[in-house]
């Protein structure tokens, strides 16, 4: 088995010694270094570069950036996308994010995780678990996504929420750890009427 397919296995693998997991990462920031040279105006010159990072680019994508990540192709964004400034993407495992997702600045998702007894964490061992966002997702201002989590459709977390559980659909959940305050409602709708 290959570090890479540890990673998707949710095993721990060498994340900083193996020359192959090295590779693809200084290819990944190849890339993101020729996407944050180029003027915020020049869209479609950036997402020509984002095509050739990740592995899926929906229509419509709006990165503020910077934008940073390890991997890029484990990361799989659907239509409508818009990222504010300071997006982190560690994606040693799959990253999906659906259609119509809002990030605001600052915010982190976190696909790698490390041993807690130091022997193996100083050997450059880590372990990493997917994240999904579901479809019309708001996730607010730094935000920090822990590995393994979801969030279902139609919710939004709140500013500085750092999420270590999955979040169910159509709520709004914020704190540190993040946890449900209340389901959206109609009422919400009809309060920017």
């Amino acid at each position: 088995m290959t570090e890479m397919e540890k990673a998707a296995a949710g095993l721990l693998y060498d994340a900083n010694h193996d020359p192959s997991v090295l590779q693809l990462r200084d290819a990944a920031k190849e890339k993101l270094f020729a996407f944050q040279q180029i003027g915020a105006h020049q869209r479609a010159e950036r997402e020509v570069i984002l095509r050739g990072l990740l592995g899926k680019l929906g229509r419509n994508p709006v990165f503020d950036g910077p934008f940073l990540c390890d991997y890029g192709f484990n990361i799989e964004i659907g239509d409508n996308f818009y990222t504010n400034v300071n997006l982190v993407i560690l994606d040693a495992a799959k990253v999906r994010i659906g259609n119509n997702v809002f990030i605001a600045p600052n915010v982190g998702l976190y696909t790698s995780g490390h041993p807690l007894d130091a022997e193996r964490r100083n050997q450059g061992l880590e372990f990493a678990l997917p994240i999904s966002i579901g479809d019309n997702v708001w996730i607010g201002a730094g935000v920090q996504v822990l590995p393994g989590v979801s969030i279902g459709a139609g919710s939004v977390v709140a500013a500085g929420a750092i999420v270590t559980k999955d979040v169910p659909a159509g709520v709004v959940s914020a704190g540190n750890p993040a946890r449900v305050l209340r389901a959206i409602t109609d009422k919400d709708r009809l309060a920017y009427a």
